[in-house]
């Protein structure tokens, strides 16, 4: 990710119990076989390598694996399956108050940053605010929302600014002005110029570039925050945050909001909050597919097969600059067919589930649930995309840190990922991420149909469709994963 154009760490009651169990076991062993096959010859955990692997074990096994999974499902009873997802375990409260405390230090970190991309080194891997930016925040932090839950309601760097203005001007920091009719959008533009910049601007990670960008970013959603109020920008107009909060519902620990203003923490199991969270609207799940189909055409905008397609040749990749258009129509195309194909299969599943064809509003409220089940598989696929990069990016984030004018001398491993066993288990937890996101995709899809038919029939039915999807992207992902890429 970081410094592309240099590197790219890329029957009866006991008969049905028998049955379902026998198809467990099936499925089981199959993913295993796709997770961890006997042989792997090697794969191109440097994007710029063309390796070998045998790609057809994963496709075709990982794509059983998600398909016997929603076989699965239809034969469990459904109180077996919403019995672990309600359980909690409490873990304990923590003061409201630090939260001031963290977002300050967070913003004070931030301030810290910019002025070293303004003022430290002009190379971006010994400048500390691109490695932080790209490698440690949008790589590491997603990952750490995912696993853990919102550990970035602790770190946002405008909580505290904002209840500073707050208070000078006397503005009730419970005031929230934001038109529901405004929905997600504000989020959505903002998500889609982040990922223009980072994918097809040709200079993302240079420090005084970026440096300008964060700036003006943290500028312009300040305000929108004092003017809105920082809860509800946060969640529907600040695009990083609105993702990251999408994302911690993943994790495996829920936060609740306590009478006192402090919150309290509940161990949980991975996906839980997913399968209870209310419907998002329209341009809520629009947000989200975005933010999955970006992170896609990352994976494709450098495969011979996308050059291919807009004659540039991949042994002599011309650069950003050249392909700057091309890459930008690739970028909406991405999301307009992913967007498509969701509402699509939503469609066709609440008709096959006896909906009607005018049910429009019900098709909309099935897609505002059922989207959360893309969750999972943005998360996965974010760590198997970025993997390889966070691995090194994190040694030369550390080193910059250490001297922000570039001449730390601590050492980079940047060969961290080579060798045929380091190759083998890269590709295998790659390819691992991708197959177990979109399995619990798979079951958080199918206890929100319930939750939304209310019959077993019904629910299987309505599946069907957006289950055949995940198991097309689920092989789209191996594929991308395997597929040769220009240096």
């Amino acid at each position: 990710m970081m410094t592309e154009e240099r590197r790219r760490g890329t029957g009866t009651a006991c008969g049905r119990r028998a049955a379902t169990l026998a198809v467990v076991r099936f499925a089981c062993a199959l993913a295993g076989a796709a997770l961890f096959p006997a042989e792997a010859l090697a794969h191109a955990s440097d994007r710029g390598h063309i390796l070998l692997l045998p790609t057809g074990h994963y496709l075709a096994g990982g794509a059983a694996a998600v398909a016997l999974t929603f076989l699965v499902l239809a034969l469990v009873p459904q109180r077996a399956l919403e019995r672990p997802f309600g359980w909690r375990l409490a873990l304990g409260a923590v003061p409201e108050g630090l939260r001031l405390v963290s977002s300050a230090l967070s913003f004070a970190f931030l301030a810290f940053l910019v002025a070293a991309g303004f003022l430290g080194s002009p190379d971006p891997l010994t400048n500390p605010l691109p490695l932080m930016v790209w490698a440690m925040f949008w790589v590491g932090m997603t990952l750490a929302q995912g696993a853990f839950g919102d550990i970035w309601r602790w770190l946002d760097p405008w909580y505290a600014p904002w209840r500073m203005l707050a208070a000078l001007t006397g503005r009730d920091i419970r005031r929230a002005d934001l038109p529901g009719r405004l929905g997600y959008w504000p989020a959505l533009v903002q998500f889609f110029a982040f990922a223009w910049f980072e994918l097809v601007y040709p200079a993302p990670d240079d420090p005084a570039i970026l440096a300008r960008a964060v700036g003006v970013y943290f500028l312009v959603n300040l305000a929108a925050a004092f003017l809105f109020g920082h809860e509800a920008w946060s969640r529907q107009g600040e695009c990083l945050s609105a993702f990251l909060r999408m994302v911690a519902k993943l994790g495996i620990v829920e936060g609740r909001q306590e009478d006192g203003g402090g919150m309290r923490f509940f161990l949980c199991l991975p996906g839980a909050k997913l399968a209870s969270a209310p419907p998002l609207p329209a341009s809520g799940a629009l947000f989200l597919l975005l933010a999955l189909s970006s992170v896609s055409f990352d994976g494709l905008m450098r495969t011979f097969f996308w050059l291919g397609l807009i004659g540039v040749n991949p042994l002599e990749f011309p650069g950003r600059s050249a392909v700057t258009a091309s890459s930008t129509i690739g970028l909406a195309g991405a999301f307009a067919l992913l967007a498509a194909a969701f509402f699509l299969a939503v469609s066709l599943g609440e008709r096959l589930a006896g909906g009607k064809e005018d049910a429009g509003a019900g098709i909309r409220t099935a897609a505002g649930a059922l989207v959360w089940s893309i969750v999972p598989i943005a998360a996965a696929y974010h760590a198997a995309h970025y993997l390889p990069s966070l691995v090194v990016d994190a040694q030369y984030a550390l080193a910059a840190l250490a001297d922000p004018s570039g001449s730390s001398h601590l050492q980079v491993q940047a060969g961290a990922l080579m060798g045929a066993e380091r190759v083998w288990l890269l590709w295998n937890l790659q390819a691992g991420a991708i197959v177990a996101g979109h399995l619990l995709a798979i079951l958080v899809a199918h206890l929100v149909a319930f939750r939304l038919h209310g019959t077993a029939a019904r629910t299987v039915r309505s599946q069907l469709p957006l289950a055949a999807l995940m198991v097309g992207y689920t092989v789209l992902g191996l594929w991308l994963l395997a597929a040769p890429t220009a240096g």
